[in-house]
C-alpha cells in the first residue's frame, strides 16, 4: 500500500514517544527519533529537520492536560507540520492559469524536464488527455532530437490523442522544434504547447545548458519537473539541480501508486519552493490526479 513503509514507521516513533511523561527532554527523544525515520524513508535531511523542529513548536504550544491523548497530540502536530512543508511558495492551478492565458488570446507554453526514465513522455500524453477533457487544444513539440524511437513515442500518443505533433529530424536542434511549435500554436489559436525534452541526468552539463537555451528560444510559461517518486533522494539533487539551471515552476510524480514511502514528495516541494501538481498513479491516461497536500498528509500520518 501507498505510504505503508513510512506511516508504520511514524507510528512506531510516535508509540515509543508516547508511553513516557512528555517532559522537554522526553520530546526532544522522540523528535529525533521521528527525524530518523523520515530521513531512513527518503526524506531529505533539511525537510526531515523542519517537519520536526514544527512538530515540537506544535507540541510545545499546545496546553496539555493531565490525560490529554498524547498519541492523538503527536500525530496532529506531523500532520500540521507535514502540511506546512507541502503549501509550497507560490501554488499554481494549472487549468486556472490556462484559462486565463486563452483569455488573453495566447497560448500557454509547457516545458517538460527530468532525467531519463522517469515516465515524462507518458506523462505528457496523459496531461494531453486531462487537458483535451477540459475543452483545451493542444499541440506537442517533439524536441527530443536525441533519443532513438522518442519522436516515434509522442507520435504514437498523439495519434491516439488526436493532436498534431511539431517534429525535425533526429539531431535537429530542439530549441528550433519548441520555437516552431510555439510559432504553429499562435498561427492557429490553440491554447496549449507542450514540449516534450530529452532525458538528462542532473550531471550532465551540455544537456542542462541545451535545456536551458531551449526555455531561452520557447519562453515557456510553465516549466515542469517530472520525477519518480520510487527514485527516493536521487529524485531531489534532480529537482535541485533542474531548478537551478532554469527554475521549475511545478512537479508531477510519477508511479506514486507503487511508493512505499512518500519521502519525495515532501521533499521536493520544500527545496524548489514549487508545487506537485499532479501525481500519476496508474498506466492509463486518466491516471493523472490533482495532487492534494491533506490526502497526502493523512496517509502519512495514518489513523486520524
Amino acid at each position: 500500500m501507498v505510504f505503508d513503509k513510512l506511516r508504520g514507521a511514524l507510528d512506531t516513533a510516535v508509540t515509543k514517544a508516547t508511553t513516557k511523561e512528555l517532559t522537554e527532554k522526553n520530546l526532544s527523544d522522540a523528535v529525533w527519533e521521528i527525524q530518523m525515520v523520515l530521513i531512513q524513508n527518503d526524506v531529505a535531511v533539511e525537510v526531515a529537520e523542519r517537519i520536526c523542529e514544527l512538530t515540537k513548536q506544535k507540541i510545545l504550544g499546545t496546553r496539555t492536560g493531565r490525560f490529554e491523548n498524547l498519541v492523538n497530540l503527536f500525530k496532529n502536530a506531523i500532520y500540521e507540520s507535514i502540511l506546512e512543508v507541502l503549501k509550497p511558495e507560490r501554488p499554481l492551478d494549472l487549468l486556472e492559469f490556462i484559462r486565463k492565458k486563452k483569455a488573453d488570446g495566447e497560448p500557454t507554453i509547457i516545458m517538460f524536464v527530468g532525467v531519463n526514465g522517469t515516465g515524462k513522455t507518458t506523462t505528457l500524453a496523459k496531461l494531453t488527455y486531462l487537458l483535451k477533457n477540459n475543452g483545451f487544444s493542444v499541440v506537442v513539440a517533439a524536441a527530443d532530437t536525441y533519443r532513438a524511437g522518442s519522436i516515434e513515442q509522442v507520435e504514437t500518443h498523439a495519434q491516439r490523442l488526436g493532436v498534431r505533433v511539431i517534429k525535425q529530424s533526429y539531431g535537429a536542434d530542439a530549441a528550433a522544434v519548441a520555437y516552431d511549435a510555439v510559432a504553429h500554436a499562435r498561427a492557429k489559436r490553440i491554447d496549449v504547447v507542450l514540449i516534450d525534452t530529452a532525458g538528462r541526468m542532473q550531471s550532465n552539463k551540455n544537456l542542462l545548458a541545451e535545456m536551458a537555451k531551449i526555455a531561452r528560444v520557447s519562453e515557456p510559461d510553465l516549466k515542469i519537473f517530472v520525477g519518480d517518486a520510487l527514485a527516493g533522494n536521487d529524485v531531489l539533487s534532480q529537482a535541485r539541480e533542474f531548478h537551478q539551471t532554469i527554475q521549475i515552476d511545478g512537479a508531477i510524480l510519477t508511479k506514486v501508486d507503487a511508493d512505499p514511502s512518500g519521502g519525495a514528495a515532501l521533499s521536493i516541494s520544500f527545496v524548489t519552493g514549487s508545487p506537485i501538481v499532479y501525481v500519476g498513479v496508474g498506466q492509463e491516461y486518466e491516471d493523472l490526479q490533482p495532487f492534494d497536500p491533506e490526502w497526502f498528509a493523512q496517509r502519512l500520518v495514518g489513523g486520524m
